[in-house]
């Protein structure tokens, strides 16, 4: 069957005939609700045949070694030489040096010019195979058909949808400080194949992707003039949502993507509104004298969760999507900013300011069981990978030029920089490619 995703890219999956039915419980697996988890090692050989196969091999391996759960075994270790991909490995060679789970593979040209990638997943101390796949695409597209093998594997033995065939929206920026250029730019969730979408001479912030599109809504300051506008990243197509003089961050939206939520703010004052994305109709849900901002639907569009200072500081609130039983759920040291609520509902994520640092951390949405991350010189802005067990933020370290990408998982344990060609920050994940 071919699937069409928004970036044009044409890939087929196909399940492959297994050698051995697997078990319906295989021994191989990850509980990743623990707290802090002892990596998998697993053997992930050079696809079979070519430099291409190897290069689809390394970044799966790369892939799963981030995400913290996976520790691949240095193939200088690895005893049996892989041939064929299709046969049962010597499974014993493969438990003399701890390999838990054995990836091999295989990389072919079709006739019609097409890629085939195929990999199968064993459970060496099971002696089984417990996954096997194929896909066609253009060898282009090569790098993406490697995310979507780790994301396979990741399924497989977490039990949970992965999240590496993702994309970063984020704010690109060059040049010195006092005549800084930003723009929007894209990327692979690991870095790779990044490149900007947006002018550089205009100045933009806060790109957020919708929760079912490939589509972005963010703030320029075209022409000096602040707008909100709406990208369709398949096609390039943008138009302007609205004129926000008042606005400092850029809508988000609703789970279905018919809506938007924002802040606005008049006579000194900021208020919390909803946009019908087809009417344009605006709907006002906060009534304050305070400064009512940075809001983030519950992935079941039922509540909504934002920061206020109408307590004498930044805090948390969540209320009903109508607008109705604003409640506070931050109460510790500090100022609460910049929620976002996880795909799963399970957490948000935010800002804490406290004792001159910052610092990304969580908490359930009933304000318990608050917990931090990662602590720094500034910290700010995180976005929720699409499975909710990763975030990305932006770090600016004391006497550093400019601000970077980072990505922690839950535990907190698993901090690691995402590598740019310049400055970078605000990301914004996508969710999953189709």
């Amino acid at each position: 069957m071919l699937k069409r995703n928004p970036f044009r890219f044409l890939i087929a999956l196909a399940t492959m005939v297994t050698l051995a039915i697997a078990p319906a419980h295989a021994r191989v697996e990850i509980n990743i609700n623990k707290g802090n988890v002892e990596p998998l090692p697993i053997a992930i050989t050079d696809f079979l045949q070519g430099e291409l196969g190897q290069k689809i091999s390394d970044v799966v391996a790369a892939d799963l070694k981030r995400s913290g759960l996976f520790a691949p075994i240095a193939k200088t270790a690895f005893i049996e030489k892989i041939t064929n991909p299709d046969a049962a490995p010597r499974f014993e060679d493969w438990k003399v040096i701890n390999a838990q789970a054995l990836v091999t593979g295989r990389v072919t040209q079709e006739g019609d010019g097409r890629l085939k990638a195929e990999f199968r997943l064993w459970d060496s101390f099971a002696g089984q195979q417990m996954a096997g796949q194929q896909f066609f695409t253009q060898p282009e597209n090569w790098r993406r058909v490697a995310h979507i093998i780790a994301d396979a594997i990741y399924e497989q033995i977490t039990g949970e949808k992965g999240y590496f065939d993702t994309r970063i929206v984020y704010v690109a920026e060059s040049g010195p400080k006092t005549a800084r250029k930003r723009q929007l730019a894209i990327m692979d969730q690991d870095g790779a194949n990044a490149r900007g979408i947006t002018n550089s001479n205009d100045i933009v912030l806060t790109p957020r992707f919708s929760p079912n599109k490939q589509e972005i809504t963010y703030m320029s300051f075209e022409g000096n003039e602040p707008r909100v506008y709406l990208l369709q990243l398949e096609t390039g197509q943008r138009e302007v949502v609205g004129n926000f003089p008042g606005m400092t961050f850029a809508p988000r939206f609703s789970p279905d993507g018919q809506r938007v939520i924002m802040s606005l703010q008049q006579d000194g004052n900021a208020n919390i509104y909803t946009m019908d994305l087809r009417s344009r109709t605006t709907t006002r849900l906060t009534s304050t004298a305070a400064i009512d901002t940075s809001p983030s639907y519950s992935p079941d569009g039922g509540q909504i969760v934002f920061e206020s200072d109408r307590g004498g500081r930044q805090q948390l609130y969540v209320m009903s999507s109508g607008g109705g039983g604003q409640n506070r759920i931050s109460f510790g040291d500090g100022s609460y900013s910049t929620p976002v609520w996880s795909p799963r509902g399970d957490l948000i994520a935010f800002t804490k300011q406290s004792g001159g640092k910052f610092s990304i951390g969580v908490m359930k949405p009933d304000g318990s069981g608050e917990r931090i991350l990662t602590t720094g010189f500034h910290n700010e802005g995180p976005t929720w990978a699409p499975n909710g067990r990763v975030l990305m933020f932006f770090r600016q370290n004391a006497g550093a030029g400019g601000p970077q990408l980072y990505s922690i998982d839950l535990t907190g344990y698993n901090e690691q920089l995402v590598q740019t060609k310049g400055f970078a920050s605000d990301p914004a994940w996508s969710p999953l490619l189709e």
